[in-house]
């Protein structure tokens, strides 16, 4: 079966290429950071900052998903409700270990 997008293009896709951007530009300083030979604990609050802005964008793709793909397979019902339901459960699981 097909994947389907992982975001709609709308505001939704907009503002998670926009904190992408914005994580992309924070990991590029904490490379700076570390070429500079900058204070450990401030590297390391930088990372802090990045794993978090990763779990926002992680969080928001996962309620995108269980908004639009889950709840349309729930409404089809059938084997693809299973296996959806089965893919948010096991993204769930990862984010949770991470």
């Amino acid at each position: 079966m097909p994947k389907e997008p992982a975001l709609k293009a709308d505001a939704g896709k907009i503002d998670t290429l926009r904190r992408l951007g914005r994580i992309e530009g924070q990991v590029r300083g904490i490379s700076r950071m570390v070429a500079e030979d900058r204070y450990c604990i401030d590297i390391l609050t930088q990372v802090s900052a990045v794993s978090r802005a990763l779990q926002c964008v992680a969080l928001a793709l996962l309620d995108e998903h269980m908004e639009r793909c889950l709840l349309d397979a729930a409404r089809i019902g059938g084997p693809d409700e299973q296996e959806k339901l089965r893919e948010a459960s096991d993204a769930i699981a990862r984010l949770v270990r991470s």
